[in-house]
């Protein structure tokens, strides 16, 4: 069986992180996994949606402590082997910031460390009820700074803080109330919910959606007057799409539109 499933349904990619006996932990294996199918899904336009998810009971338990254990065996103490793991981590979250598509995070039991760095790198997020996100490292001596990045930008600075220097857990109300996540659903409903989002993503133009998913990360981290003109034009170049021109009409006359697309 895979470490990492895929299947679609429809414009929709669904992703399943499977080691439930670890937790779904981002092994040196599952980032690489990770890192290769976000690759392939950048290539991939007609899909327009991709929902990330885990096996078992746990959405991902962060790092593989085992295999961050054995890395410190190296004779600089693990130094290189570490440096490489956060990169290679690093790029499997700027990945999801990259792809065209939305990612949305499917999320039940907990999703903790660098799981709840995946989760607050998706672009948004669906959570069963009794869903706990924390970054806990400060609990075993290892303050959480590569998470502190992701969560930083989802949530306000005092409560990103208090996560990070308690080691506490939130609960999926108070994740989806401080931004960290969209919506919170009964667990039976969370498959269904999630595909839901999906579809109706994927039912937008994805020439559309890809260009304003790359200006909305981007405007960001601009001050207010330069992110006005850079999305000024981002809506030039979009509002000369045909497709877009064929939107409006299908507006006008009250009729669906014909997408290319």
């Amino acid at each position: 069986m895979a470490l990492l499933e895929r299947h679609e349904t429809g414009a929709v990619a669904h992703l399943q992180m499977n080691a439930p006996d670890k937790l779904n932990a981002l092994s040196d294996a599952m980032l690489a996994a990770l890192k290769e199918e976000f690759d392939r899904l950048a290539e991939q336009p007609e899909i327009r949606a991709v929902v990330l998810s885990g096996a078992g009971k746990a959405f991902c338990a962060g790092h593989d402590l085992k295999e961050m254990t054995a890395g410190r065996q190296a004779e600089d103490g693990g130094r290189a082997y570490f440096r490489d793991l956060f990169d290679r981590c690093t790029a499997v979250m700027l990945s999801i910031r990259r792809l065209p598509q939305p990612v949305i995070a499917q999320t039940h039991g907990i999703a903790t460390a660098a799981g709840c760095q995946l989760v607050a790198s998706c672009d948004m997020a669906v959570a069963a009820e009794g869903t706990r996100f924390g970054v806990n490292g400060v609990n075993i001596g290892l303050f959480c700074s590569t998470p502190m990045v992701a969560l930083s930008r989802n949530i306000g600075a005092k409560h990103a803080f208090e996560m990070l220097t308690t080691g506490q857990f939130v609960e999926a109300d108070r994740a989806m109330a401080l931004g960290l996540i969209n919506r919170v659903v009964p667990p039976e409903d969370l498959e269904a919910a999630t595909e839901e989002l999906a579809q109706h993503v994927a039912s937008k133009l994805g020439a559309a959606v890809k260009i304003g998913k790359q200006a909305f990360y981007e405007q960001l981290e601009m001050p207010i007057d330069e992110a006005y003109a850079h999305t000024g034009q981002v809506m030039v170049e979009n509002m000369l799409y045909r497709d877009t021109e064929e939107g409006i009409a299908a507006f006008l006359d009250k009729r669906p539109p014909e997408w290319d697309q």
